[in-house]
């Protein structure tokens, strides 16, 4: 009589733990993207170029926002402002939390770059929340005449981090779809 045999397949994972230590990018960004904001409205009078570097290739000045991405919205109502403009990211940055949280499929370079962005995305959402005046930009940057704009519009850390982690999330799932198809193609 033979015993019974077990296989026992050990998969080494991800301790629980390990992924959320991205979330220091998040703090980070908001630490950073409120300091230098509360700087800028301390030091610099709104409208006014705190200081030029690069002849005028970069510029630090004092802006405020009340719309979104290219000053999108700010015209309309202060309700419709309200709603779009804090009710439906605040939902969004949630979901977005709940999605990472609950999904172990993310690599590291992923996981970072939805950190990141989240980061962003609560630093402005901040603003929005406690400055009437909306959103504090002081980064401006010459853009000589691209797409239209002799100056790229004015923007700020936190919209620095959506933007730059936003491209390397992009790039990520690329390079992993790629390898998925390689695998694929090989198996």
């Amino acid at each position: 009589m033979v015993p019974n045999t077990y296989t026992v397949e050990f998969k080494p994972t991800q301790p629980k733990l390990k992924k959320y230590i991205p979330f220091v990018l998040t703090a980070l960004v908001i630490i950073i993207d409120q300091i230098t904001k509360a700087l800028i409205v301390a030091h610099i009078q709104r409208y006014q170029i705190g200081a030029s570097f690069f002849g005028d290739f970069l510029r630090i000045i004092h802006v405020s926002n009340p719309g979104i991405a290219f000053s999108i919205g700010q015209g309309w109502s202060v309700a419709v402002r309200g709603i779009l403009f804090r009710a439906v990211p605040l939902v969004v940055i949630l979901l977005v939390i709940g999605v990472y949280v609950r999904n172990d499929d993310f690599t590291a370079l992923q996981r970072w770059a939805i950190a990141g962005i989240i980061g962003g995305g609560l630093g402005n959402l901040i603003d929005r929340f406690v400055r009437a005046e909306g959103v504090v930009d002081f980064i401006d940057v010459k853009f000589y005449g691209l797409f239209g704009f002799e100056r790229w519009p004015t923007f700020n850390v936190a919209d620095s981090a959506v933007v730059v982690c936003g491209i390397l999330l992009i790039i990520s799932f690329l390079i992993t779809l790629k390898k998925e198809k390689q695998t694929g193609a090989s198996a």
